[in-house]
């Protein structure tokens, strides 16, 4: 019984509980860009990535457009499972996604022996979600913002993926929480191995709002702050990480 997980880059992953693979917030293909268009903020992937085959369900933490993007989704099969956010599950029913499941934090359902349950995450504007994942060959917990749900009680999880730096702009603060979050994960958690994502990937943006993103921290600083027999992972593009055999 194995758990693992491939980085794909941004905020993708690709989960294997034992063969039950599950695609977590994609962008292989293709420019991203957000509302009122590119002149605001552009972002270009410094590699493409084919969509991966054999694929159990798609899981979506937020409905913005580098979580749910919609030239990735477009390349997926549209008989998909999707288990998302309120707002994702409009992006993908949009695409024709046939398929749906909405949850709002605090709710959950099982697939494939997979339990999900869905956290309450970061509001950008309205609330999106975390997951709290657990399936016989593993554990986890994922939030791509850095933002804890105060309401999840204290267990031991193999795995966290959580940012590990602060993103922000100035005046309005961070809205990625790397820095903060992740004593907090720890001390929640006590997970065996802390997984970076969400600033990794080799990404390059442009546009007016490239200009005042602020980075602050390092996942060095971040590794610094767990314990000795935690492993910390900066996570690469492309590679796969075993986080549980049992």
């Amino acid at each position: 019984m194995t758990l693992a997980a491939t980085y794909l880059g941004a905020n993708g992953w690709l989960l294997d509980f034992n063969g039950l693979r599950v695609l977590v917030d994609p962008w292989l293909k293709g420019e991203l860009s957000f509302p009122p268009g590119a002149w605001l903020l552009r972002g270009e992937l410094g590699e493409e990535r084919d969509t991966p085959d054999n694929l159990d369900l798609l899981l979506l933490t937020q409905g913005l457009a580098d979580h749910s993007h919609p030239a990735t989704l477009k390349t997926l099969p549209k008989e998909l499972p999707v288990v998302g956010s309120t707002a994702a599950a409009r992006v993908v029913k949009r695409l024709g996604f046939q398929s749906i499941s909405a949850l709002k934090p605090g709710e959950s359902l099982t697939h494939k022996g997979l339990s999900i349950r869905a956290t309450a995450g970061a509001p950008v504007p309205s609330i999106e979600n975390g997951y709290l994942l657990k399936h016989s060959s593993g554990s986890l917990y994922l939030e791509p913002h850095g933002y804890l749900d105060p309401s999840l009680g204290k267990e031991q999880l193999d795995a966290v993926i959580t940012p590990m730096v602060d993103l922000g702009l100035p005046l309005a603060g961070a809205f990625v929480r790397g820095c903060t979050v992740v004593p907090e994960l720890v001390e929640r958690f006590q997970p065996t191995t802390v997984l970076a994502s969400t600033s990794g990937g080799d990404v390059r943006f442009d546009g007016a709002l490239s200009r005042m993103l602020q980075l602050h921290g390092s996942i060095s600083d971040a590794e610094k702050q767990l314990p000795a027999d935690t492993r910390c992972i900066d996570s690469e593009a492309g590679e796969r990480y075993v986080l549980s055999a049992r």
